[in-house]
């Protein structure tokens, strides 16, 4: 096949590109170019000063078609307008990179599956890529556009520790705090249920559904089958560590009031509801797929890439003394009303 990706190096990108090309497919990248130099095999750079630069894009590309065009960075309803115009008559089929985020908050039903609805109040985040989906599927039932909805939820890769509560700066001051013994913030009681999937794994469902004819005019979501308790979650990464996990455990709307990240989308939109996904649609579409890797494995690898590379090692003095602060404020609560 020949792929065409707008982005195609990021935490989900990057491992499906590897994939494709050692099945030997020719990968278009429409990107930067910052880190296409990663990539080896059949692989082609389309080097833009700004994706948004529709004209600039327009004339990079018209003397292309391809099988399969993949955007990485669409966001807002502007700009899935802006690729429709440009790829209407150039692919085969269009994947839309939409978010597991967009389901139903709070959930009805804890089994996710592609039928349940999308709404999202608490996030504009997730009602962005809702109303894209909204524009896409019309497209495809006006003029029959090729979309195909790709719905992830929460990916990892080997460069970041996937955790609930962060700061800006992601998670490696929470991995420092584990290491120094320090209380770690949980969100809610720990007992919520999360699926968290390493990209190795979306790559194979995601590459199943190219060229793929059954999936053109679907949504399909793409996790990982293990569900864990953030407890579970904590406590693996702990073990790993070889330390001693200390969790503080703060309610999620309670956090969402004393903090200026946007806990609000992030955890009452998304990690505070438990999720259980069923993934049989996707293995219909992918005969024979299996997700493979467990979070205990893939974390484990994560860990050691981090801890072993200083580019991933992202300190954040902010956060750490705003945990220390909100531990603090609810300790001295605690013996107020002891």
């Amino acid at each position: 096949m020949k792929v065409l990706f707008i982005g195609g190096t990021g935490t989900i990108s990057m491992a499906i590109s590897k994939k494709l090309l050692l099945e030997g497919h020719t990968l278009y990248l429409l990107n930067r170019g910052s880190r296409n130099n990663l990539l080896k095999g059949d692989v082609h750079s389309i080097t833009v000063s700004d994706i948004n630069n529709e004209a600039e894009v327009a004339l990079k590309i018209k003397d292309f078609e391809f099988d399969v065009v993949v955007d990485f960075f669409a966001f807002v309803p502007a700009q899935v307008e802006r690729d429709y115009r440009l790829f209407k008559n150039k692919t085969k089929q269009y994947v839309f990179i939409s978010s597991a985020s967009a389901y139903q908050k709070p959930l009805s039903d804890f089994r996710i599956n592609e039928g349940t609805p999308l709404s999202n109040p608490y996030w504009e985040y997730s009602r962005n890529k809702i109303a894209c989906e909204e524009f896409l599927m019309g497209c495809y039932r006006k003029n029959g556009f090729p979309v195909t909805i790709v719905r992830p939820s929460h990916t990892y890769d080997e460069r970041s520790v996937p955790l609930g509560v962060h700061g800006k700066n992601g998670s490696y001051q929470v991995i420092l705090r584990m290491l120094q013994g320090k209380p770690v913030i949980i969100h809610g009681d720990g007992t919520s249920l999360w699926t968290m999937t390493h990209n190795s794994d979306f790559a194979k469902g995601f590459v199943g559904l190219l060229g793929n004819v059954h999936a053109v005019g679907e949504s399909v979501q793409i996790t990982s089958d293990e569900s864990l308790t953030w407890n579970q979650i904590y406590q693996t990464i702990a073990n790993k560590l070889g330390v001693k996990l200390n969790p503080y455990f703060i309610s999620s709307s309670f956090l969402t009031s004393c903090c200026d990240l946007d806990f609000e989308g992030s955890l009452i939109g998304d990690k505070a509801n438990s999720v259980v996904f069923d993934n049989s649609k996707l293995k219909r579409l992918v005969p024979g797929l299996c997700m493979s890797k467990r979070f205990d494995q893939g974390v484990e690898e994560t860990l050691r890439y981090v801890l072993s590379n200083e580019e991933t090692q992202k300190k954040d003095p902010e956060f750490d003394s705003w945990c220390d602060r909100i531990i603090g404020v609810l300790e001295e609560a605690k013996k107020k009303m002891g």
